[in-house]
């Protein structure tokens, strides 16, 4: 549980191995003779932060396990396990730490200029995208990358699902990936998930022209009992942020992108007609 909010931790082998790395954190800081608080003073987080990582509710960055190894002289051993831990990970690296974070978050806004966002990806999808930016993929790290994929969407059907809001480029709708009947499957899935209120998605429209977030994908993520984030994205590099200022920013860009966009019933309307479209052109293929 993350605190006392009812926000479910995802579990398995990596999660074990993360409740590990804060039962050692624990250890560690006791031993300093250091309570959350001064701690976390010295890494330059709060002392709630700590104790969230102490008990894996939230993960370290890779700067804050360094700063550990330091203050609690523990020869690396925070910075070797992280690294491991992220390595193991079946996300690309600069995104792990932002897939960690979806289980945990109350509120998830997408911005996605030109790929459907993962949480909302079809395996077709996400396997046309996968060989895409890698043509020399193997198959066993191909399924596991589209598991894993399906199993991030997951939490939009959970009892405990985060609010979630994307935003479209239209681009994203009209390029075929995966061919017109793999588009349209994968329309067709992002409709259900509209209609049925597990997702509000707006289209932003080719007519709209210049819009707040050119360079980009981007992504805002808010939680119970920490600062919100923002992650931005672009060809093989991601930034996850915490920095109130830099978060503010986001999500200002966030609400113009929003007043940008169709409505989510006209955009709804627009992602049922472009499913008929490339339909129609599966079907004459």
């Amino acid at each position: 549980m993350m605190g006392d909010t009812g926000r479910r931790r995802r579990s398995g082998p990596r999660q074990a191995a993360w409740e590990f790395f804060g039962a050692e954190l624990k250890n560690r800081r006791e031993e300093a003779d250091l309570t959350q608080a001064e701690l976390g003073m010295r890494v330059f987080v709060s002392g709630g932060y700590i104790g969230q990582f102490e008990q894996a509710i939230r993960k370290p960055q890779l700067d804050v396990a360094q700063r550990l190894d330091h203050i609690l002289q523990t020869d690396g051993f925070f910075e070797r396990m992280w690294r491991k831990l992220i390595k193991d990970s079946p996300y690309a690296d600069y995104f792990a730490a932002a897939a960690e974070l979806e289980g945990l978050a109350t509120q998830i806004c997408d911005f996605a200029p030109t790929v459907v966002p993962g949480l909302l990806q079809t395996a077709e999808y996400a396997r046309a995208v996968a060989i895409a930016t890698n043509p020399y993929v193997t198959d066993e790290y191909l399924e596991e990358m589209i598991t894993a994929r399906l199993e991030r969407g997951r939490i939009l059907k959970d009892a405990t699902r985060p609010m979630y809001w994307a935003i479209l480029h239209e681009g994203a709708l009209r390029l075929p990936v995966g061919g017109p009947a793999a588009m349209a499957e994968q329309l067709d899935r992002m409709a259900a998930l509209m209609g049925s209120r597990k997702a509000v998605v707006q289209i932003l429209p080719y007519a709209a022209g210049a819009h707040a977030s050119m360079g980009g994908m981007m992504r805002l993520m808010e939680f119970e009992d920490a600062p919100p984030t923002a992650y931005a994205e672009a060809q093989f590099a991601g930034n996850l942020v915490d920095d109130p200022a830099v978060v503010k920013r986001a999500q200002r860009a966030y609400d113009l992108l929003r007043a940008a966009a169709l409505s989510p019933e006209a955009s709804l309307a627009l992602v049922e007609s472009a499913a008929e479209d490339h339909r129609r052109c599966a079907s004459t293929t």
